[in-house]
């Protein structure tokens, strides 16, 4: 039956995968996947970025499916990757920003008693984070330690991303409870 889908109009698959055919879909991921990949990657130049842009970009569309009206697929979803690359350079940008701007200001001198409260709110959280759920701290470790992306992570544990990111969410919101106190005294020793 796939190998039918082959000979199908892009709006053909369009109108089938609207009715929720996943058959059609895969046929168009098939169809485009390795030009969305080119034109990700060639822009900008790190191959698992590449990736999850295009992965996002059919994750929509596929979430999208009977909302969207589209005329012509293949430019759709090659403005849709392009977009996306803009974004992530944009995001990635702004992360290195930031990154300079802290280290630039952990070159000031903290005095000694808000250094000592740094430390102990970082022991405070290490700690938190080891009471967590097993799943919830084995993700929250890869997040946070070994900087993996979310789509990592679900790749890696094999789960989805949204069960990945709701854990991180529940492993945020436990954190943030358990060193509420500790935080406040801190900033209110900060001003």
């Amino acid at each position: 039956m796939l190998n039918t889908y082959r000979t199908y109009e892009e709006n053909e698959l369009l109108s089938l995968m609207a009715q929720d055919d996943k058959a059609a879909f895969t046929e168009l991921y098939d169809r485009f996947w390795k030009k969305l990949f080119v034109i990700a990657f060639n822009r900008i130049k790190d191959k698992q970025s590449a990736e999850d842009i295009v992965h996002d970009v059919f994750a929509s569309l596929w979430n999208n499916r009977t909302q969207v009206n589209i005329d012509q697929l293949e430019n759709y979803l090659a403005v849709a990757v392009r977009y996306s690359v803009f974004s992530t350079i944009k995001k990635k940008s702004r992360a290195k920003q930031i990154e300079q701007n802290v280290s630039l200001s952990s070159i000031v001198e903290m005095p000694v008693e808000t250094s000592l409260h740094y430390k102990k709110i970082l022991e405070l959280v290490k700690t938190e984070v080891e009471h967590l759920p097993e799943k919830c701290r084995i993700i929250f470790k890869y997040s946070r330690d070994a900087g993996m992306p979310v789509k990592e992570i679900a790749r890696q544990l094999h789960l989805s991303p949204k069960t990945v990111e709701n854990q991180l969410g529940k492993a945020i919101r436990q954190l943030k409870l358990a060193t509420r106190s500790l935080l406040q005294s801190f900033f209110t020793l900060m001003w």
